[in-house]
């Protein structure tokens, strides 16, 4: 997990448990019930306000994991192709020994099966 996407969590983590606090603290403060409802209240209207934060911060970690998963899939695209064509080639330089020495391709694969003949 990379420094921004570590960060992005914990802020997410720290707005949810703030939240969660803010509600915990308030039903066991020693307040009368009608201040505890006007304070709950007074959260309740802040709460849209806070899930459109948690909502933009969890698109940001969305769109930066999507390009990371991105840049990854093309490395790895790139890697295989040069596999690819490296096996190619080796087959190919393979190939042409075969033709030179006019080895039966029996030979050949005998000589892959057990490479010490």
């Amino acid at each position: 997990m990379s420094k921004s996407n570590r960060a992005s969590a914990f802020i997410g983590g720290m707005a949810i448990g703030s939240a969660l606090g803010t509600v915990v603290g308030l039903l066991i403060a020693p307040r009368t019930g009608r201040e505890t409802r006007a304070v709950l209240k007074k959260s309740a209207d802040a709460l849209p306000e806070l899930v459109e934060d948690l909502s933009t911060s969890l698109q940001l970690q969305a769109d930066r994991l999507s390009d990371s998963a991105l840049k990854n899939w093309d490395g790895t695209l790139t890697r295989l192709r040069e596999a690819i064509a490296a096996g190619v080639e080796a087959s190919q330089i393979e190939i042409r020994q075969v033709q030179q020495n006019n080895l039966d391709p029996q030979d050949l694969n005998s000589s892959i099966a057990d490479p010490h003949n």
